[in-house]
């Protein structure tokens, strides 16, 4: 869940940085207060907190500027809203009508049972399953079938990342690479498989290994563990901050393995 969305006071703090932003450096309170619907006591008391976390500066009485901390701040946190909302809307489209494969041959107006199986979304026959719906139109064994009036949550267990870190080409790059380990760890994990970085391409290939994914490997990676499958990322040192930063800022489980010799 978004932060601002489960913390009143950061909500109402990310509300008035807008207001702020938006109207600077000329900025009365009382309209902050009015278009906000609180008081202007409380607008006060906000601003005070705001400026003592450095988020905020005054040149004077009324007139405030969002400083670049206090902008990342509210550019992140949009960036979150953005998403979740995008989440929302996701789920909303697919409680009017979802799409599924066919687990079984299905009839149309058949109730069907929903489950998660490697990634993808299955109408099945079995009804006892947390999630039902009822089939669109008729569908034969594996094609794709509307699925309506769903009710219930489909039972997801989300897919754990596990990143493989290997030195930056200052450190020696692949020749450095504990090869053994990293042949041990991408043989004896299920899931898809991404590389970040020429030194992990590199490294992969000196085992004779080509990755899923040498390309928007993060997003991939993000959106295959929220679809329940596991990701193994082999990724250099130079880019693992990013790369870490993306997955916890997701809320996902992940682990981390240095493979350097």
């Amino acid at each position: 869940m978004v932060q601002i969305l489960r913390n009143k006071n950061l909500a109402t703090k990310f509300q008035i940085m807008v207001e702020i932003a938006a109207n600077q450096p000329n900025v009365q309170q009382r309209d902050v207060a009015r278009r906000l619907d609180i008081s202007s006591q409380a607008v006060s008391e906000y601003i005070k907190e705001l400026a003592r976390d450095g988020w905020l500066i005054s040149d004077g009485r009324s007139r405030y500027r969002v400083t670049n901390v206090g902008m990342n701040w509210v550019l992140k946190s949009y960036r979150d809203l953005r998403d979740y909302c995008a989440m929302v809307g996701q789920a909303i489209t697919n409680i009017t009508v979802c799409t599924a494969i066919a687990a079984h041959d299905l009839s149309q107006g058949q109730v069907v049972g929903l489950e998660m199986k490697e990634g993808l979304l299955y109408a099945t026959s079995d009804t006892t399953r947390k999630a039902r719906g009822v089939a669109v139109a008729a569908a034969r064994k594996g094609e794709d079938v509307g699925v309506s009036n769903i009710e219930g949550i489909v039972d997801l267990v989300m897919g754990k990342i596990t990143v493989l870190k290997t030195p930056g080409i200052q450190q020696g790059g692949s020749s450095r690479v504990d090869l053994t380990a990293l042949k041990q760890e991408v043989t004896s994990r299920t899931g898809l498989l991404g590389a970040i970085g020429i030194e992990a391409i590199v490294a992969l290939r000196r085992i004779g290994v080509e990755p899923d994914y040498k390309y928007g490997v993060a997003e991939a990676a993000v959106e295959a563990a929220r679809s329940g499958l596991p990701f193994v990322i082999v990724c250099s040192d130079d880019d693992a901050p990013h790369l870490l930063s993306r997955i916890r800022e997701a809320n996902l489980d992940y682990q981390l393995l240095d493979l350097r010799e």
